[in-house]
């Protein structure tokens, strides 16, 4: 349980995620230029350095040069019972203690893991006060409530570069996270480098891949931050650029290249020459990645071709196998038996769930909770990714909601539940570049991160997104760009110095949500293209939209008394009703702004409209149909997606007008 005793005079903390127990002190520590670390008991040159990137960050969030003074007190002391594992394992532990009073801290911990989770939250408690940069007096105690929390990041269809992954492994340590599921391989692009198999790299991935000793390096720059490297090699679906250098892997003969080969190129499971390329490719990788897990993808595979190639279907009518299911279970039982010799255990999305695989296997699922606990009542350690998919565009508050022991799971037994052993959210990279990544990411990303470590009781909104905000600068103090990367894109389509206007339509507009985007490419996806349009800068969700939401709720809720709610939604109003006449020339000078002209012109005329009900509403006086009947069309309009965004302030100015007609409301 979360205990909370924090007093009327204490300010909020913002932390995420939000530790298991909390109680305040009385007072607060001055963090001053003789700030100082001092460790006990065990520590090593991985603690060491982790202690000398927490001074670092805290250095650069208070813009102090820290001079500390000769003597044996120190600021912080720090101590670690033991060392951890040489190889990170699931379910260390990683608990810790934080005691801050007005004299000093002390932060203990049983292993260096719990001492790095224990520097970010104090990181987080750092503010300014009137005296000075201070950490208010409290004692945390923490843990986490699921042992594997994680991040996939997908670079096959973008690649993305180390550089821009590493910031991303410090974002990750600063909320918790503690697994990088690095998806490596799709049909559009391979991405490591295969010794082995050079060809895989060479013509696979369009000369954009990782070198081995690249891996390396990065690898243990994520052990040095607490965090596990899970790769994934996508079979037997999937793997078209595979196909292109090993075309003799596929179940339909071809000259294979990113174009040709596509989403339905599957590997065929019926010959030998398979096995023996895999067991050589496992083992090479395997000593690439030494965490004890390994990915082997298995969703979505089309059986189509498997369908067409008379071998393949004699294979399975040979071998008394009913349909494809039963030959991609062959297939996997067939690569459990590879990873399994080269020392790994052996990870897979929902497909790969059948009766005849031992339960070693994890199930990660995609499809929800029902999956999840059908895999955990049949013995099988399982993963929640459903509703945890960043790249859906979905806002904090949905992924938050989502719980991997809600819905089905909720009513297995306790044996059952131990099953669960977390989650990962998921960037898939259809529409990510390295400029705009960290902003599909974050700082959505810490919400999921609180829901894997927080008690489960934890879940008021409004808290999270007060927490997230601070957050969020937090993120991009360390060098993520969720929030800077946006204003260099707007100045590329803007093509100006000035885009107040242009930071303003961008401010209450998201791009459209789930699978939406896809709909509207008309075709298939191209993977070339630039993402430079005012959909890959906007933000997943709009703050502003979401702000103002809340004071047409509070003004309704008055039944329109509110004068404070009032005055701030007529200034929002006046600002936006003149926003278009100052864009338009922006726009007109851009072929990469055209296209929101229509959006432009109708984000103005609807706030000139909430202005016109605002005005109805303090004399009393309701609208006329005639006119209402005409804000009902541009309503409509404007709540119809254009150029792949959606107005998010439509609907709270609906509001609005709707009340400016309602006679009950006088």
């Amino acid at each position: 349980m979360t205990a909370f005793a924090v007093s009327q005079s204490q300010p909020p903390l913002n932390l995420m995620p939000m530790p298991s127990s909390v109680q305040m002190g009385t007072g607060q520590l001055l963090v001053d230029r003789s700030f100082s670390v001092a460790a006990t008991g065990f520590h090593d040159a991985s603690l060491d350095r982790g202690v000398q990137r927490f001074v670092a960050q805290l250095s650069a969030q208070t813009g102090l040069p820290f001079r500390p003074k000769p003597g044996p007190a120190s600021t912080l002391q720090i101590h670690a019972e033991h060392n951890r594992e040489q190889l990170q394992k699931l379910g260390e532990d990683e608990s810790y203690e934080l005691a801050i009073t007005d004299s000093g801290a002390k932060l203990n911990a049983s292993n260096p893991l719990g001492i790095l989770h224990g520097l970010q939250t104090f990181l987080q408690l750092v503010q300014p006060s009137a005296t000075g940069f201070v950490v208010p007096a409290v004692t945390i105690k923490d843990q986490p409530r699921f042992p594997w929390r994680g991040l996939l990041i997908d670079v096959s269809r973008h690649f993305i570069p180390l550089t821009v992954l590493k910031q991303n492994l410090d974002g990750m340590a600063a909320v918790k996270m503690n697994v990088l599921h690095w998806h490596l391989s799709d049909d559009q692009g391979f991405r490591v480098e295969s010794k082995k198999f050079p060809k895989l790299h060479e013509m696979g991935s369009e000369g954009l891949y990782y070198t081995q000793s690249e891996i390396r390096e990065f690898v243990e720059y994520a052990h040095d931050r607490g965090i596990r490297v899970i790769p994934e090699f996508d079979m037997p679906g999937h793997s078209g650029s595979w196909f292109v250098g090993y075309p003799e892997l596929a179940s339909n003969p071809g000259a294979y290249n990113f174009e040709v080969g596509g989403p339905d190129s599957v590997t065929d499971p019926t010959t030998e020459s398979t096995y023996k390329f895999l067991d050589k490719f496992i083992e090479e990788m395997a000593k690439l990645f030494p965490d004890a897990y390994f990915h082997i993808g298995g969703d979505e595979v089309n059986g189509k071709h498997w369908d067409a190639n008379p071998k393949i279907q004699e294979f399975i009518h040979a071998h008394g196998m009913k349909n494809n299911q039963d030959l991609q279970a062959y297939f996997n039982q067939r690569l459990l038996k590879i990873v399994t010799k080269h020392h790994k255990n052996m990870i897979g999305w929902d497909e790969i769930l059948h009766p005849n695989l031992p339960k070693t296997i994890v199930i990660q699922s995609w499809r929800g909770q029902e999956s999840l606990a059908a895999a955990a009542k049949q013995g099988y350690s399982g993963l929640l990714s459903f509703g945890y998919y960043l790249d859906l565009m979905w806002p904090a508050a949905q992924h938050y909601a989502v719980d991997p022991m809600s819905g089905a799971a909720a009513t297995l037994s306790a044996e059952e539940k131990g099953r669960i052993l977390g989650g990962e959210s998921c960037m898939w990279a259809e529409w990510i570049t390295p400029e705009n990544v960290d902003s599909h990411i974050w700082p959505r990303n810490a919400v999921i991160a609180e829901r894997l470590w927080s008690p489960q009781e934890v879940t008021d909104a409004g808290s999270m997104y007060t927490r997230l905000n601070a957050v969020s600068l937090q993120l991009e103090s360390m060098g993520l760009t969720h929030r800077s990367a946006r204003m260099h894109m707007l100045h590329r389509m803007a093509g100006t110095e000035d885009i107040s206007a242009l930071r303003t339509l961008a401010d209450v507009v998201e791009p459209v949500k789930g699978y939406n985007r896809w709909d509207d490419s008309k075709g298939p996806i191209d993977f070339h293209a630039p993402l430079n349009r005012l959909i890959d800068a906007v933000y997943p969700e709009s703050d502003v939209a979401r702000h103002f939401g809340d004071l047409v709720k509070l003004y309704s809720q008055s039944n329109f008394k509110d004068k404070a709610a009032e005055a701030q939604i007529r200034t929002f109003l006046v600002t936006w009703s003149e926003n278009d006449a100052k864009l338009h020339p922006v726009i007109d000078k851009s072929f990469l702004l055209q296209e929101v002209a229509p959006i432009s012109e109708d984000f103005s005329a609807l706030a000139a409209a909430g202005l016109h009900a605002l005005d109805y509403l303090d004399r009393s006086e309701p609208s006329p149909d005639s006119w209402r009947a005409q804000q009902t069309t541009l309503i409509e309009r404007a709540k119809t997606p254009r150029a792949a965004l959606l107005l998010m302030v439509a609907a709270p100015l609906q509001q609005l007008i709707e009340a400016g007609g309602n006679k009950a409301s006088q």
